[in-house]
């Protein structure tokens, strides 16, 4: 946490964007004032925001409690980044799952990419990324003058996800 504390007095920075990713990639959190995030109080966030799907669906067989209980976000120092983007001096923090006990949460995307990467390195193999999107993000747009619109789908109709807790949303 001293890292992360250097680096928001370095910076003034007076927001911070708290990012989990979910399941499918998509940056999820909170934006959260600084002194809220230097208080020590945690952020929480329910368990389903990791199975959301890239619609802001859920899948059918849902892998999480019925319950739908919080996890605590814990910010990891080596992901803090400056938004240059930003108006006031922003940064995010990639965060990530624990439960209230401290123990991982075991589907938290990140802590299934460590293990994976482990069992690489246990087997003396190199992992190599490929991605591939299959899915429009913007619609063409033929005049560079003209804003970006979201894309036309299947059905006709101005595609719209129902993103809860993503970041791009709460901005």
């Amino acid at each position: 946490m001293e890292r992360i504390d250097e680096f928001l007095r370095k910076h003034r920075i007076t927001e911070i964007e708290a990012i989990i990713p979910d399941m499918a990639g998509t940056a999820r959190g909170k934006i959260i004032p600084r002194s809220k995030f230097e208080s020590g109080e945690s952020m929480r966030l329910p368990q389903a925001v990791m199975i959301q799907t890239v619609t802001g669906d859920y899948p059918e067989d849902a892998i999480t409690d019925v319950t739908d209980p919080d996890m605590v976000c814990v910010p990891d120092a080596s992901t803090i980044r400056l938004i240059p983007w930003a108006t006031d001096p922003t940064a995010q923090v990639i965060h990530d799952y624990v439960h209230f006990d401290g123990t991982p949460v075991e589907i938290s995307p990140r802590r299934v990419l460590r293990q994976v990467l482990q069992k690489y390195a246990e087997k003396g193999w190199k992992s190599v990324i490929a991605p591939e999107l299959e899915f429009f993000l913007v619609d063409v747009n033929r005049d560079p003058d003209l804003p970006l619109q979201p894309p036309i789908g299947r059905t006709g109709r101005v595609e719209t996800g129902r993103q809860a807790y993503s970041i791009d949303a709460v901005n």
